[in-house]
């Protein structure tokens, strides 16, 4: 590949305020990937879109957007349809399998249990573990690269996601160790994560995710940011 192809900005965002982060109960009756946004929830998408423009330098960005309802609407009230080149809906960039209709207290009784297990490895009775959507995340990542090498190769990317699977995105980008990932906490609604091209043209992030339990990263896992 020439590396000099590769963009100089991959950016993450996690989708805006969501309906269900005020009410965990609307997963009973709206399937999880058609629940949408707030109005505060739209209102954060505009105000991360003016950052985005600026990181951006108004220059073309190629999306990448899950598929679920709250993501396609935090992408629409970003605000930067002119820079917008090439939109891919990425189903491998949707929000972790938890259940179909859920059950409130048995899905609250599993997060307990997860706790215990290990959010990496636990798997939902019927849905995924975050090591199924490490696997997926990793398939995109070959399909990333592949369009790095296309003539039309945009100089900025942005994905329109989750918070885990922002996570496990850069857990599989830097090679994190699963303790390591562990210990991260989700980004809040609308907030990003970018990747910067270097002079050797690696990537390191702008900034590290926060951590909820304590954990010593290694030197090799402290390299991945700035």
């Amino acid at each position: 590949m020439d590396l000099s192809r590769r963009p100089l900005r991959i950016a993450l965002i996690r989708h805006a305020e969501s309906e269900a982060n005020l009410d965990k109960t609307i997963f009973e009756t709206v399937p999880d990937h058609s629940i949408p946004l707030t109005q505060h929830g739209h209102e954060q998408a505009a105000e991360a879109g003016k950052r985005l423009r600026e990181l951006f330098d108004n220059e073309p960005v190629r999306i990448y957007v899950s598929p679920y309802l709250r993501a396609c609407q935090t992408l629409e009230s970003l605000g930067i349809d002119d820079l917008i080149g090439v939109v891919r809906e990425e189903p491998r960039l949707r929000e972790q399998d938890w259940a179909n209709f859920q059950d409130t207290a048995d899905i609250e009784r599993q997060q307990r249990l997860r706790d215990s297990y290990g959010h990496f490895f636990y798997r939902f009775t019927h849905g995924e573990s975050g090591s199924d959507v490490y696997d997926r995340v990793s398939t995109f990542l070959e399909t990333m690269h592949r369009d790095f090498e296309t003539p039309d190769a945009p100089r900025n990317v942005l994905l329109v996601s989750h918070g885990l699977t922002m996570r496990l995105f850069c857990m599989r980008w830097f090679h994190w160790s699963v303790r390591f990932f562990e210990t991260l906490r989700n980004p809040e609604n609308a907030e990003t994560r970018v990747l910067l091209r270097q002079p050797d043209f690696r990537y390191k992030l702008d900034r590290p995710f926060e951590q909820w339990t304590p954990y010593e990263p290694t030197e090799r896992e402290r390299s991945a940011w700035l």
